[in-house]
């Protein structure tokens, strides 16, 4: 089977920029199901996940969790801005067993004002993740939670899927209720949308797994704009 998936968000940065980042990071082995840092928490550093998966979430007013992010090997994730105290903008959670570096703020600060091309890819990597969050806030608001779930799809596909016979095979498995958290949706409404996307043709489980038949379906129903796969992500 043929990798189908996006490009780590550290694409952005060169060979040489990267290096510098390296030199800062420290590696931690860290279970799954562990809170790495939480809303409104002190960004005291910024992460890059070395192996395993990561979710990114917020919690509304009322205490409902929205899984806001979808990390994997390659990603940096943490809050990147310079505020006087800058603050965590979500909560990050491990869902598998991971390897983390952690950039300690102070370094990081130093190196991107020693290094020019190292805060102009840093600014280049913000404006990504901005345009990530947008294009995510235009699917969930403008088409609906059928929409926003065909979206949620694609951006799995792109992040986690592999070719097989008879489609795209997402390889992390996520169950109905954490579908549901991506969309904003309930558990009930996302098993109804999936069984007419089953019905359709378009998606089927394979022990455990969600697998994409018709693509071009899923992307009528959220009318897909064709971004490139490093926007259209998880």
């Amino acid at each position: 089977m043929t990798p189908e998936t996006a490009p780590g968000n550290s694409f952005v940065f060169s060979a040489d920029s990267f290096g510098k980042l390296t030199a800062l990071m420290r590696k931690h082995l860290v279970p799954a199901g562990v809170n790495i840092f939480s809303e409104g928490e002190p960004s005291n550093y910024w992460y890059y996940l070395e192996q395993g998966h990561v979710k990114g979430t917020k919690t509304s007013a009322e205490g409902k969790e929205f899984t806001m992010y979808g990390y994997k090997q390659g990603d940096f994730f943490g809050n990147l801005g310079f505020d006087e105290e800058p603050l965590q903008s979500f909560s990050a959670v491990t869902q598998t067993d991971s390897i983390i570096s952690f950039l300690p703020r102070g370094e990081l600060e130093f190196a991107l004002w020693r290094f020019g091309s190292l805060a102009l890819e840093s600014m280049d990597w913000l404006s990504q993740m901005n345009r990530l969050t947008g294009t995510k806030l235009r699917d969930l608001m403008l088409y609906g939670k059928p929409g926003a779930l065909c979206s949620t799809l694609i951006r799995m596909a792109n992040t986690y899927g592999v070719t097989c016979e008879d489609g795209i095979l997402i390889e992390q498995k996520m169950t109905n209720m954490e579908l549901a958290d991506a969309i904003g949706a309930a558990r009930e409404s996302v098993n109804r949308m999936l069984a007419d996307f089953r019905r359709a043709g378009a998606v089927s489980m394979r022990q455990g797994h969600i697998v994409i038949h018709d693509m071009q379906y899923l992307m009528q129903l959220c009318h897909c704009e064709n971004c490139p796969k490093e926007v259209c992500r998880m």
